[in-house]
């Protein structure tokens, strides 16, 4: 397989991840809006940047992307200077956003047109993960697609499985947000109770973290919501975007999830208290406004 990748979008995830690829021996060139940054990564990491998405993606085997949402994943991937117009015929592009299946569906067909492989594949372990390498990675796409994407996503992963045809792997994210939504809701419920109560908050999540009520997010956020820190990890906003395509796709598929329903009103409470950019954890904030 060609050494030569590129990888579009430098946010708290892309940036590490792309990294990695240059670390594990890859050639990459590196996209992203703010051409500030693009320059900094390729300083630090010794690649390259390039001026236009489908710059970086030109004469590259396989394009990565990192990036917001449906609409900016649509707008670096099409246009005149878009990733696929720089793309080649038996090239594969792979795709880490967290977005719809229906955008995922669509770009797949496009790309087919040209000769592009497609695959979805949006990830999981937030920012510690991206920056360890330590990610686990949903996928959507063919085996043969698939198989050749995973060379690559080996770098900064952890687990990497294929769930599925192309939005499969969207789907599958969906479920993991899902999840983190229920779970954080409860932690902080956990947490606001023991505090009411007149324990010691921290000397409860010790004991119950090595039962049947352990969780990532318990094991990694309960110090710091006990002491009110929230000023890192993935931010409210994303979280609601992406609870956001939960619900839509739940309406579409007949799903019923009145529980994520709830939490993303009580993220938008958050929102509205200034919370916007806070850890998804700062969910326990609510509560103590509430008290």
């Amino acid at each position: 397989m060609s050494k030569k990748v590129a990888f579009i979008g430098l946010g708290v995830m892309g940036y590490p991840m792309a990294g990695f690829l240059q670390k594990a021996g890859y050639a990459v060139t590196v996209y992203n809006r703010t051409t500030a940054k693009a320059e900094k990564w390729a300083n630090e990491y010794k690649g390259s940047f390039a001026a236009t998405p489908r710059e970086a993606a030109e004469g590259a085997k396989i394009v990565m992307a990192c990036v917001g949402n449906d609409d900016d994943l649509r707008s670096v991937v099409l246009g005149a200077d878009g990733i696929f117009a720089g793309m080649a015929d038996g090239t594969l592009f792979v795709d880490h956003t967290t977005a719809s299946a229906e955008v995922a569906r669509e770009l797949a067909v496009i790309g087919a047109e040209k000769g592009i492989g497609f695959v979805d594949a949006p990830v999981s372990g937030g920012q510690a993960g991206a920056e360890n390498g330590k990610l686990t990675v949903m996928c959507g796409g063919s085996e043969k697609d698939f198989e050749t994407a995973s060379v690559a996503i080996d770098a900064y992963s952890q687990a990497c499985k294929l769930m599925g045809k192309v939005g499969a792997g969207q789907l599958a994210k969906m479920v993991n947000q899902i999840c983190i939504a229920g779970v954080v809701q409860g932690l902080s419920e956990g947490i606001h109770f023991a505090q009411k109560a007149g324990l010691d908050a921290e000397k409860v999540i010790e004991v119950i973290s090595k039962g049947a009520a352990q969780s990532w997010q318990m094991e990694n956020r309960y110090k710091t919501m006990i002491k009110d820190e929230f000023d890192f990890g993935f931010a409210v906003d994303w979280m609601r975007k992406d609870l956001g395509i939960c619900l839509s796709t739940a309406n579409e598929i007949g799903a019923s999830l009145p529980n994520t329903a709830l939490v993303d009103q009580y993220y938008s409470d958050v929102q509205a208290m200034g919370g916007n950019r806070m850890d998804t954890s700062s969910l326990i904030t609510r509560l103590r406004k509430l008290s």
